[in-house]
């Protein structure tokens, strides 16, 4: 089966990366343009971009997948399928009904629709979370599902060791809705009820909220590392980055690794004795 792949973000480009060296290798892979990022805001590829070109994948980086050049290169590429996976821009008509399109969602849908359902999972301490691969569709990932794997969220998960085990999950599924053909595929349609939305992380989200309950707290940090890094604001206005911290036994929470700004990550008691000796002196 010829496939064209569309995706961006670091999730995105592990499950291209076992869809690379599956029975199924993507014949076009279209991301995001290289953007500016970090301190110096100099260009850098989206994670997906980097993949492919490691696995000498065809790669086009339009500024809208709308477009009619972009719609000419899909349709050169003669996919049988398309799948998507955290593109992070909306796909519109004519795409949507020229191509059978298969989205990977890492979400029990309709729980955690949008664009950081792994965080939102942590954050709000769900027990479960998953992996959806669902019809792609006008709405907000309301599509109908094919292949659900549901995956246990450790009291100890950080985003990063979930969404590991979320990627192998998301590649086991979409390899097998791929071998067993679209004949194969049973939709089945989300239900209204339980419908949740996963808002993309902005500042406020990374921000500790001294009056929330130690044990939520604690779920913001292990949400956003190490990608993101939650934050507590100082007496000064200034932020201190926050990629570590625990419920202590008195029910407070304790930071364990910290990062000023403009330095780099250390224990939280080294932290505390740097500003200490600034005190005294």
């Amino acid at each position: 089966m010829r496939v064209a792949y569309l995706g961006t973000s670091a999730f995105a480009a592990g499950i291209l990366s076992r869809l690379a060296v599956g029975a199924h290798p993507p014949v076009l892979v279209v991301t995001r343009p290289d953007r500016p990022a970090g301190r110096g805001r100099k260009l850098a590829a989206p994670p997906v971009a980097d993949a492919a070109r490691e696995l000498g994948l065809e790669l086009h980086q339009p500024e809208s997948v709308n477009a009619p050049a972009t719609l000419a290169r899909i349709a050169a590429a003669h996919a049988d399928v398309v799948v998507v996976c955290a593109f992070g821009a909306l796909i519109t008509e004519p795409l949507l009904s020229a191509r059978r399109i298969l989205n990977v969602h890492p979400s029990l849908l309709p729980r955690w629709r949008g664009a950081a359902p792994v965080e939102r999972a942590i954050m709000a301490g769900d027990h479960e979370t998953g992996v959806c691969i669902m019809r792609l569709t006008a709405g907000l990932d309301s599509g109908p599902v094919c292949a659900r794997g549901v995956e246990p969220i450790a009291p100890d998960d950080t985003y990063a060791t979930l969404a590991g085990r979320l990627e192998r999950l998301g590649g086991d599924l979409l390899l097998g809705a791929l071998d067993a053909g679209p004949a194969a595929w049973d939709w089945e349609e989300q239900p209204d009820e339980g419908v949740t939305y996963a808002e993309k992380i902005g500042p406020a989200d990374r921000t500790l909220d001294s009056a929330a309950a130690p044990n939520e707290q604690e779920r913001v940090v292990r949400a956003l590392a190490p990608h993101i890094g939650a934050r507590v604001q100082l007496d000064d206005g200034t932020f201190l980055g926050v990629w570590r911290a625990r419920v202590g036994d008195g029910g407070a929470l304790e930071l364990v690794e910290v990062q000023p700004a403009g330095g780099r990550a250390m224990p939280w008691a080294d932290y505390a004795r740097g500003r200490e000796r600034q005190r005294r002196s």
